[in-house]
């Protein structure tokens, strides 16, 4: 599959072209996945472009996710003070609390989202053990499965195909549940509400002790508690302020920072810089991206994605299931 086989230009059916603001010869699409996987994978987004100049891109911290690159050019990311790359076709990136820079050189690159509970059932591995690290995916899946599903990726003509092709290889990933989905999917929800942020808090609430709140935090989420909590509770703030484009009414944030400068701290944590000077750079996939995602996925971005299927909307004359246009 190559770039240039996807239809509709920059304006994705369903949305508005102002809603995307994409220029000609960029794409986006993302999808959900089956029913099935709504709570192991928060989302399939595509991105392609059809000029193989290089372009810079940023992208906010995120949960893992699976990238697999067709017809690509080589793909390096900066993550904090390191950098990786050449990237391999099929990569995994770990659980990020840095935002990532990106440079690509056109083609297409098909993510996946892997949850927390998808982590769980997919490996063994400690996802702390990638914490702000890119890595081949066969480290963790194998050279044949990966293989395979970038051979199955490539093969396909048609951008309507790639979600029923990912839902089918993917599910064997996911098949075994793990006793600890419970407590996983009970902090999952936490992580996510308005005002939550102290690890004790949370573990009363949970019925665990600290300890046990830590080890499934590190394990199965990549990070301390405290850090993923933070980090939502940021990017709740930091989307919330983008998308009523009030970069300076601090009111709407969320009700655990103290003020402007507690949450002005924060950004310089996870974005490494003000959200006025991270928004001044090059956004253009991600400023769309969120936009998008939230209404296809219901969430704008994957870290605040709550794993509850979502009754799909119909849209005459759309294709099925790539309901156009993403991040991860």
């Amino acid at each position: 599959m190559k770039a240039e086989q996807f239809g509709g230009g920059t304006q994705a059916r369903g949305l508005s072209a102002s809603a995307l603001d994409m220029p000609a010869g960029l794409h986006v699409r993302y999808a959900a996945p089956d029913r099935t996987l709504a709570e192991c994978i928060t989302g399939y987004a595509i991105y392609a472009a059809e000029s193989r100049d290089a372009m810079v891109n940023w992208y906010l911290p995120s949960p893992p996710m699976l990238s697999i690159v067709l017809d690509a050019g080589p793909i390096t990311v900066s993550l904090g003070n390191h950098r990786f790359g050449p990237l391999d076709p099929v990569s995994l990136y770990g659980p990020t609390s840095r935002a990532f820079r990106t440079v690509t050189h056109g083609g297409i690159a098909v993510g996946i989202g892997i949850s927390a509970l998808g982590w769980a059932r997919m490996t063994q591995r400690h996802a702390s053990d990638f914490h702000n690290r890119i890595v081949p995916a066969s480290t963790l899946l194998g050279a044949d499965f990966v293989e395979r599903l970038r051979e199955g990726l490539d093969v396909l003509d048609d951008e309507a195909s790639i979600k029923p092709l990912l839902d089918d290889m993917l599910a064997p990933l996911f098949a075994v549940q793990n006793p600890r989905e419970p407590l996983i999917r009970a902090f999952t929800a936490l992580t996510i509400t308005d005002g939550v942020i102290e690890m004790k808090d949370v573990a009363d609430r949970l019925g665990v002790p600290t300890h046990e709140l830590r080890r499934v935090a590190t394990r199965y989420f990549g990070m301390p508690p405290k850090m993923l909590l933070r980090r939502a509770r940021f990017l709740r703030s930091f989307i919330g302020l983008i998308r009523d484009e009030g970069l300076g009414d601090y009111s709407k944030i969320d009700s655990s920072y103290f003020d402007a400068s507690h949450f002005l701290r924060d950004s310089g944590t996870f974005l490494g810089t003000t959200p006025r000077r991270f928004l001044a750079a090059e956004t253009i996939f991600l400023r769309a991206s969120l936009r998008a995602r939230l209404t296809i996925l219901g969430a704008p971005t994957a870290t605040l994605h709550d794993g509850i299927p979502r009754t799909r909307v119909s849209h005459p004359h759309r294709d099925d299931d790539m309901r156009a246009q993403p991040e991860i």
